[in-house]
């Protein structure tokens, strides 16, 4: 930490605690952020908040709603990368209810190709219960415990086990929803996932399927147990995103699911009441076309005029959404939203008809 506030270190490689309030940088420049979901609004602010000029590049596989909306509102600016790894194939997916048959089956076919599997239980107080409850399913079967209320040496044992083969089965906990990559893992059983965030689910399907071999992934649900309408639209998200690098769609819907979020505020999800979101989009599009014509305008030596014309906003009410009927894939209905709020006047809408 003296090394860092004296300048001495040119790249420092940290969890969250970087963002305490006790580090300081003599000389911040760039933060790369990896695995994105994982930090608040107020880590980044925070990060921000080091030096008022500073770099931020977020790495992830599913943006949250709020960074997704940013850089489609052109606040942020976005690449994606959409080709897979050589060999890699599409994990498949399904959503069933809790069975002892599909468990049993699941674990003896991936011990039959000589794969291991996860299976996540993410209640700490009765995973014991449920690794016993494995044993008894399937007695030949070697099975290991993962969860972040063990010890230190207690988890570093079980998890090198996992990774030399040592053990079939691992009833975990989401510790291990990102960074492990064991390629003999391809097998992947989600208790309750009507309770897991849409995001979290692709994250944790991601740990699997990471050889030439093909991942298979079961989300349970309860039998007797009635989800609610947004379980069910991420279960259903998750199975019609099952191709290499869909990502972005997951991330997409999650936007529709949860909601855009506030740039100016802590909230990561939900909408924006106060002014509605068209008015809302059209404020932020204003805003950023000001600021750029500002920036360019210096650069160029010149001043600009940010007077702001009376242009009348008429309330209409009546629904003016573009029909999932009409338009059935989201990443063009956005699209055609977006490119809407940004016309002008007529004539851009009769180009846009063309």
């Amino acid at each position: 930490m003296e090394e860092l506030r004296d300048g001495e270190i040119d790249i420092c490689i940290g969890t969250h605690r970087l963002v305490q309030k006790d580090v300081s940088f003599k000389e911040l420049g760039l933060i790369i952020i990896d695995e994105e979901q994982r930090f608040g609004v107020a880590h980044k602010e925070r990060l921000k908040q080091m030096r008022s000029q500073v770099d931020v590049l977020t790495l992830t596989a599913t943006p949250i709603p709020r960074t997704l909306h940013m850089s489609l509102a052109g606040v942020r600016d976005m690449s994606t990368i959409e080709t897979a790894p050589e060999e890699r194939l599409p994990i498949k997916t399904y959503v069933s209810e809790f069975s002892d048959d599909l468990i049993r089956e699941a674990i003896l076919r991936e011990m039959d190709r000589e794969g291991q599997v996860y299976f996540l239980h993410n209640r700490v107080h009765n995973i014991e219960y449920m690794s016993e409850y494995i044993r008894t399913l399937v007695p030949d079967v070697r099975v290991g415990i993962a969860h972040g209320q063990m010890s230190e040496g207690e988890l570093e044992k079980s998890m090198i086990a996992f990774t030399n083969g040592d053990t079939d089965v691992l009833v975990c906990t989401t510790i291990i929803e990102s960074g492990l990559d064991i390629p003999n893992a391809n097998t992947l059983i989600v208790n309750r996932s009507d309770n897991f965030g849409l995001a979290q689910l692709y994250q944790l399907r991601g740990r699997i399927g990471r050889s030439s071999k093909r991942g298979y992934s079961y989300l349970l649900i309860p039998r007797a147990k009635s989800m609610s309408e947004p379980a069910e639209r991420r279960l259903k998200a998750m199975l019609s995103a099952t191709e290499l690098g869909s990502g972005f769609k997951i991330a997409m819907k999650d936007l529709e699911i949860r909601g855009a979020g506030n740039i100016l505020g802590a909230e990561q999800s939900g909408h924006i009441h106060a002014v509605g979101f068209d008015l809302y989009t059209r404020l932020l599009a204003t805003a950023v076309e000001d600021l750029r014509a500002k920036q360019e305008a210096e650069k160029a030596g010149k001043t600009v005029d940010n007077t702001i014309s009376n242009k009348a906003h008429i309330e209409l009410r009546i629904p003016a959404g573009i029909s999932q009927d009409y338009v059935s894939d989201l990443t063009v209905r956005l699209d055609l939203y977006q490119r809407l709020v940004k016309t002008d006047n007529v004539q851009e809408l009769e180009l846009m008809n063309k």
